[in-house]
């Protein structure tokens, strides 16, 4: 019953950090900020893992996180937890993303420049369609309930503690590099792709390197990004704002 259970929870942690490592390069430093060019090939494959671990719809992502860069802590931030309260972030993060992707324009007035190909329209715009064949195939790999149980694990922690501690979290607490609102979780930055480098990402929002000082470690950068760009599949931006 333990090796069960452990297995179960193994298989959780490998989809969780699967679906980190995609939104983090992928959605976040390649689309979002456009500091990364990944080849074709690797760009698919993050899209894939994307479609079957978390359905996000990219342009709706890209969209709403430039938004948020846009107005910091305004206002108009849709994820602001010094603008709506810091347990209605970090506990409700989902409900104020959902929010704003209702916004009227939000796509053209903030990803434009990302467009819809043939696998979008196919396969990838399709969320509902994507999540069930990553829980079906957890739940051929460990039988449906302990597959269920991975899935329901990853959701819970991608949703309700990684992606809300980045917009919660990080804008509440941690140490500062930068003088701006947002702040740096040793912690949390290794179990969030380097994410929670928050502080030093608001300051250098081109730069696919979130980490800054020599002791801090960015898993995205130094373990996916790097190697890529060691063998030519991937590219990441040096110009004003990005590598030093």
């Amino acid at each position: 019953m333990f090796d069960n259970l452990l297995w179960t929870l193994v298989w959780a942690l490998v989809a969780d950090q699967a679906a980190v490592l995609a939104t983090s390069i992928k959605l976040h430093r390649g689309e979002t900020h456009q500091s990364l060019v990944l080849h074709p090939i690797i760009d698919w494959l993050f899209r894939c893992v994307l479609w079957i671990t978390t359905g996000i719809y990219r342009r709706n992502w890209v969209a709403v996180h430039r938004k948020h860069h846009t107005f910091t802590e305004t206002e108009k931030d849709p994820h602001s937890p010094r603008q709506k309260g810091f347990w209605n972030i970090q506990i409700g993060n989902i409900y104020y993303y959902v929010k704003a992707t209702k916004e009227q324009d939000l796509l053209t007035k903030y990803a434009p420049n990302i467009k819809d190909d043939v696998w979008d329209r196919w396969f990838f715009n399709h969320g509902l369609l994507g999540l069930a064949i990553g829980i079906t195939s957890l739940c051929v790999l460990l039988g449906w309930r302990r597959g269920l149980l991975a899935a329901s694990i990853h959701a819970f922690l991608y949703v309700f503690v990684i992606s809300s501690s980045i917009n919660g979290l990080c804008h509440w607490f941690g140490y500062k590099n930068f003088d701006n609102t947002a702040g740096n979780i040793p912690i949390l930055a290794w179990l969030t792709g380097g994410e929670a480098w928050h502080n030093n990402h608001h300051n250098r929002q081109r730069c696919p390197q979130f980490s800054y000082r020599h002791d801090e470690f960015d898993p995205s950068w130094s373990l996916v990004i790097r190697p890529l760009e060691f063998i030519c599949l991937a590219e990441p931006y040096r110009g004003i704002g990005g590598l030093r």
